[in-house]
């Protein structure tokens, strides 16, 4: 995942900064407990496509 894209990426539902998950390929917002799929190197940030993740769930 690029730095920079990583940089200027929010969660679209509450804007929160995201962290990614190399090796599931995610990016996670914690706010939300929202994990987005990563696929064929492009983010895809669309809430229907997330899966919430639970809280005892590791980061």
């Amino acid at each position: 995942m690029d730095k920079k894209l990583l940089e200027i990426l929010a969660c679209p539902v509450c804007k929160s900064s995201l962290i990614y998950k190399k090796a599931d390929q995610e990016l996670i917002c914690k706010a939300c407990r929202l994990a987005y799929p990563i696929r064929d190197d492009i983010p895809v940030m669309l809430e229907e496509q997330a899966r919430q993740f639970d809280p005892e769930e590791e980061i």
